[in-house]
C-alpha cells in the first residue's frame, strides 16, 4: 500500500497543491540555539516531558457507537500500522509539550474508505493555504510530502493566541532554559578547575625570556608532573611560591530550585509528580490540571476526525478515559470498591480493575443493596412489611 493510499481517500487529487507553497517539518529541529537545543534536549524539562507523556500513554481509547466498530476493535491495541495505542498517546503527548503543536492525520480502509487509525506528526512549521475557496495543510511523512483538506487534519495545540490555528512557541522558556544550561556549564568547570593544580612563583632574580621559559619547565616537571610524593621543594631562587584557588560560581540551592519552579510551572508538574511519589489527592490534582484537558481535546480532535456531524449527534464519538481509581492507597481502594459496588455504580469487574485484577466471566453486572429505598417511596414500604 502506498502512503499517498494510506492517507488520502480514494479520488484525492491534491498532490499538484504542494509544489510551489510551502515546506511543512521534515524532521525535528532544536529551537534555541543559544544552548543548541529545544526544550527536549534539557535533562530537567525532558523529564518534565517523559513525566506527561508517560501518564497520558495509560488512557484508554473507548469508541461509542456503532459507526465503525472496526475502529473500535482496532484502537484497542494499535492506533497505525507500526504504533500501538499506548505509543501513538506518548508521542502524541511528546510532540504537544516540545511544540505546543501535533497534527493528527488519519488512515484509511482502503475498501470502505472509513478510518482504521491515525498517526501523530511534527507540525512546527506547520502552515495553511488557501485553494479553490478551501484550506490544505501540507506535511512531510517518510520523506514524501503530501497536501489534505485541513477538515481532513487533526490539529492538538496549546498557547493559542496570535494564530488562529495554531499555537504559540516556547520562547517563553528561553531564559530559564538558559539558566539551566549555564549551571550545567558552570559545574562542569568547576569540576575541570578543582581537579587542576595552579601555582604562582615569584623569582629572586631578574631573568630573560628563555631563562624564565626554562626555569618555569624545570619547576613543573620536578614539583608537578613527576612528583609521586605529594612534596613540594624548591630552593632560595624563589622569593614566594603560592598556589592559585579557582572558586567558580555556581547557583545555589534557592536558585536552583526557583529555575525548578519555573519549569514546573510551564509543565504542570511537580517533584513528587516527576519522582512517583505522590498520594492519591496529588495525584488527582495532577490529572485534572494536566491530563484531563489533554484527554478532553484529543476526544473532540478524534471524534470530529472519525465522525461525520451526523453520526456525532447519534451518540457516535471517540472518548480517552483514565481509572483514576487506581491511585488511591490501599484503604482508599477497600473502602470506595465497597461503597461503590453495593450502591450499583461499578461492576464486580470495574471493581477488579481498581486492584489490577483481570476480569471474569460475569463480572459485568450491577448490584444493590436490597435494605436502600427510594425517600418517596417510605411510607409504601413500610405499610407492606406491616
Amino acid at each position: 500500500m502506498g502512503v499517498l493510499n494510506w492517507f488520502g481517500k480514494k479520488g484525492d487529487n491534491t498532490e499538484k497543491l504542494i509544489r510551489e507553497y510551502f515546506k511543512m517539518i521534515d524532521g525535528y529541529t532544536p529551537s534555541f540555539s543559544s544552548f543548541e537545543g529545544s526544550v527536549y534536549e534539557m535533562d530537567l524539562t525532558r523529564s518534565a516531558i517523559h513525566t506527561i507523556a508517560t501518564h497520558t500513554s495509560k488512557l484508554n481509547m473507548e469508541v461509542q457507537g456503532k459507526a465503525n466498530t472496526n475502529l473500535a476493535r482496532r484502537l484497542q491495541t494499535k492506533a497505525n500500522e507500526i504504533q500501538d495505542t499506548s505509543k501513538y498517546l506518548y508521542r502524541l503527548a511528546t510532540i504537544m509539550q516540545v511544540t505546543n503543536n501535533v497534527l493528527i492525520i488519519p488512515t484509511y480502509n482502503e475498501t470502505t474508505q472509513l478510518i482504521n487509525g491515525f498517526y501523530p506528526l511534527l507540525a512546527e512549521d506547520g502552515k495553511v493555504v488557501e485553494y479553490e475557496n478551501e484550506l490544505y495543510i501540507v506535511y512531510t511523512f517518510l520523506g514524501k510530502r503530501h497536501a489534505k483538506p485541513l477538515s481532513d487534519v487533526g490539529i492538538m495545540n496549546q498557547f493559542q493566541f496570535k494564530d488562529e490555528i495554531f499555537g504559540g512557541n516556547n520562547y517563553s522558556m528561553a531564559p530559564t532554559l538558559n539558566l539551566l544550561h549555564h549551571q550545567n556549564q558552570g559545574m562542569i568547570e568547576a569540576i575541570k578547575s578543582g581537579a587542576s593544580i595552579r601555582f604562582m612563583a615569584q623569582l629572586m632574580n631578574i631573568l630573560n625570556d628563555e631563562d624564565m621559559h626554562a626555569e618555569r619547565e624545570k619547576f613543573a616537571n620536578q614539583n608537578l608532573a613527576n612528583n609521586p610524593t605529594g612534596v613540594m621543594l624548591f630552593d632560595s631562587k624563589y622569593k614566594e611560591v603560592k598556589q592559585v584557588t579557582s572558586n567558580p560560581v555556581i547557583i545555589d540551592d534557592k536558585q536552583m530550585q526557583q529555575i525548578k519552579d519555573n519549569v514546573y510551572a510551564h509543565f504542570g508538574v511537580n517533584d513528587k509528580i516527576m519522582q512517583n511519589s505522590f498520594n492519591s489527592e496529588e495525584w488527582a490534582a495532577f490529572y485534572e490540571g494536566k491530563i484531563e484537558p489533554f484527554a478532553i481535546q484529543a476526544s473532540l480532535v478524534h471524534s470530529n476526525l472519525a465522525f461525520t456531524e451526523r453520526e456525532l449527534a447519534n451518540n457516535n464519538f471517540i472518548m480517552l478515559t483514565a481509572n483514576r481509581l487506581q491511585y488511591l492507597s490501599p484503604a482508599e481502594k477497600l473502602s470506595t470498591v465497597t461503597q461503590l459496588f453495593d450502591r450499583g455504580f461499578i461492576t464486580h469487574n470495574q471493581g477488579r480493575e481498581i486492584y489490577n485484577m483481570s476480569p471474569v466471566d460475569g463480572g459485568d453486572k450491577y448490584y444493590i443493596r436490597k435494605e436502600y429505598s427510594e425517600t418517596t417511596k417510605l411510607d409504601a414500604d413500610v405499610k407492606e412489611e406491616e
